[in-house]
């Protein structure tokens, strides 16, 4: 996807770039390949593929309507390079957007990015998400938690459903189908107070395969969760 059929992708969907958002994801390629070559970033640098793989791809909640324009507080756990909350960001500039990232590195990038893009209303953190899931700073603030790629639902769910508010959604994107599990994360999610509510799958342009999973946090999480770093991978609920 070149970035000119990227940019005509969105339009046809009711998205029209401005000069300046078009410029910010030009810059985003050129600083993730230029860093990329310091600190394992991504296995894709090769533009078009960088635009429909990372770029495309990160924004399936905005094109699926899953957020709207409004001005949610979004987490994004392990977003490595920014993905997917940055590009949907420089799409809607008023979402307020946190990332937590358990590797140092990752985090000087998308702090020189954020600043290099002129983006204001972000937050990077170095950490672990089962820390930060009992700090109350965190626990329970966001509208939206959002993972690509991350981890396994029984897994991702202990990871990410704490930070949400009630009524509040995680959406995990995925390359491959969800089915399986969410069957073996049905113990998870109850212990959690929080239900699956859609399950979808989808196609990239090029007609790779997609799948996106939203569940919804129906209570207070129990102060047990997310237990002590490690725990939710070694011992899943």
């Amino acid at each position: 996807m070149t970035p000119q059929k990227f940019y005509q992708a969105l339009a046809d969907q009711g998205i029209v770039l401005t000069d300046k958002q078009i410029a910010q994801f030009e810059r985003y390629f050129e600083l993730l390949v230029e860093w990329n070559e310091k600190i394992n970033l991504t296995a894709i640098t090769d533009k078009n593929e960088v635009y429909l793989k990372h770029f495309y791809d990160s924004l399936a909640p905005i094109l699926q309507g899953d957020i709207t324009p409004n001005e949610f507080k979004l987490l994004d756990i392990g977003a490595g390079a920014g993905f997917p909350s940055l590009p949907m960001k420089i799409v809607y500039p008023q979402l307020e957007v946190t990332i937590i990232d358990s590797l140092n590195k990752r985090i000087n990038f998308l702090n020189l990015l954020a600043e290099e893009l002129g983006l204001t209303g972000v937050h990077f953190y170095h950490g672990r998400a089962e820390d930060f899931g009992q700090d109350k700073t965190f626990r329970g603030q966001f509208d939206i938690v959002t993972a690509r790629a991350v981890a396994r639902m029984q897994v991702l769910s202990e990871l990410t459903i704490p930070f949400l508010k009630i009524k509040g959604r995680l959406i995990a994107l995925k390359a491959a189908a969800a089915e399986n599990e969410l069957t073996e994360a049905k113990n998870a999610l109850a212990l959690l107070f929080s239900q699956v509510i859609e399950n979808r799958d989808y196609q990239l342009p090029n007609r790779d395969p997609r799948y996106l999973t939203i569940v919804e946090k129906k209570k207070e999480t129990p102060n047990k969760y997310p237990r002590k770093a490690g725990l939710p991978n070694k011992k899943p609920l």
